[in-house]
């Protein structure tokens, strides 16, 4: 069996962020897996980064302080190029008075096609520096003897570990949870649609990457989307999610843009688990749509009518879904009524800030999901399960995006230093 100071699992940005922590101020000996067949995680897709408090940063684990220091360490290893803002007090004045709320965010975009240089370099630095990493090699269990159980059917061993699987491993987070007897809760999950529309009618992407919402009743834009935009499939166990895409602004544009709108449900008893809710709702729009994600014209929702393939073909609806293959259908017959009235009511509001996103050639993909919702029982500050056993990124509920996932996978690594130097 092999034995390191430090096994990570993952190679996203919660496992990169606690890697380079460790190289810098320590000589632990130190092991990388991912189960894919590249390196994985945010950063991949899209590669949008926010870099201000709060976002990203569930209130109950983070202070402003402690976050913006952490936030600085990201910055200096992804080195972003900033978005421009303009106009931004015009949007914000219309938003306050329908009690929504428009956040001014220092963001930076690498875009999809760039994100590939992005990680490689990193992982290539840590590499340099003494890091093994080893990728498609997947964890398939850890036990408190300090093992990993990997696919090669051998085991390694290990001082410290940081499991940071990210949002499609919070599924197999829980079971390694709960085979250790790790106490957690996960009743909140973000149920929602992805907005899909031409760049003219939703023009404040032009003052703004990224814009984020907040509406009454929890709901919140999401990962917004332009210049070269698509909209994609995630695949999880049992169901796909949406989710969008855009290249970098090399890329010539194809003037379309999307965004998400997510509704937060949290759960009370007896249905307690957000995992388990999002997956029977992610079941359903595959039971109602022959197995991929459904898509509906705003035109056909307002008149209350399912959409069919001839409305993505003529007259208004003058621009074809990026996601081709998402099923004509009805939303409202798949998404709990009450999280629906919530949306649409927050998309109205929307297009009286914005005014256009309505339009009737619009396209509502759903669903999109985001199961980050685990809140494990942690026994420090440094996100510790047990001693020498740390989780870290969204998949542990520490964080919700890369540049708070970076930071996360950090505090992780003091954690895994302070105990070295006790031992020692």
């Amino acid at each position: 069996m092999q034995k390191f100071d430090v096994v990570i699992i993952g190679s996203g940005p919660a496992g990169l962020g606690a890697a380079f922590e460790l190289v810098e101020n320590s000589s632990l000996r130190i092991l990388m897996v991912d189960r894919g067949r590249i390196s994985s995680g945010g950063l991949r897709n899209d590669c949008k980064q926010n870099y201000t408090f709060p976002v990203g940063f569930p209130h109950e684990y983070w202070v402003r302080g402690q976050a913006d220091e952490l936030l600085s360490i990201c910055e200096r290893h992804l080195s972003p190029e900033i978005n421009s803002k303009s106009n931004i007090s015009m949007y914000r004045e219309r938003a306050a008075q329908l009690n929504v709320e428009l956040l001014d965010i220092r963001q930076a975009h690498v875009g999809t096609d760039r994100a590939s240089a992005l990680i490689g370099g990193l992982i290539k630095r840590l590499e340099d520096a003494g890091v093994e990493v080893r990728l498609e090699y997947e964890a398939l269990s850890v036990d408190c003897e300090k093992r990993v159980l990997v696919s090669e059917g051998e085991e390694v061993g290990f001082d410290s570990i940081v499991i940071a699987p990210g949002r499609a491993g919070s599924a197999w987070l829980q079971k390694l949870m709960s085979a250790s007897g790790v106490r957690f809760v996960d009743n909140t999950v973000d149920i929602g649609v992805r907005v899909e529309a031409h760049e003219a009618n939703y023009r404040i992407v032009n003052d703004y990457y990224d814009p984020k919402f907040l509406f009454p009743d929890k709901v919140r834009t999401f990962c917004t989307n332009s210049g070269c935009a698509h909209v994609v499939r995630e695949k999880y166990e049992h169901y796909y999610s949406v989710n969008g895409h855009s290249l970098s602004r090399s890329n010539a544009p194809n003037n379309l843009v999307n965004f998400a709108m997510l509704r937060t449900v949290q759960l009370t008893d007896p249905v307690v688990s957000g995992q388990h809710f999002a997956d029977i709702l992610g079941q359903m729009a595959m039971q109602l749509s022959g197995g991929q994600p459904m898509m509906q014209r705003v035109g056909d929702f307002r008149s209350g009518k399912r959409s069919k393939s001839e409305t993505f073909n003529h007259d208004l609806y003058d621009f074809k879904p990026t996601l081709s293959g998402a099923t004509p259908g009805d939303i409202s017959l798949a998404m709990p009524s009450k999280i629906l009235r919530n949306i649409w009511s927050s998309l109205k509001r929307l297009d009286t800030i914005v005014p256009g996103i309505l339009h009737p050639s619009t396209i509502l993909y759903y669903p999109e999901i985001k199961t980050y919702s685990n809140r494990p029982e942690f026994i420090n500050e440094y996100f510790a399960v047990r001693p020498g056993i740390f989780l870290a990124g969204d998949g542990a509920g520490t964080s919700r995006g890369i540049t708070a996932a970076w930071a996360s996978g950090v505090r992780a690594a003091r954690g895994i230093c302070r105990e070295a130097a006790q031992r020692s």
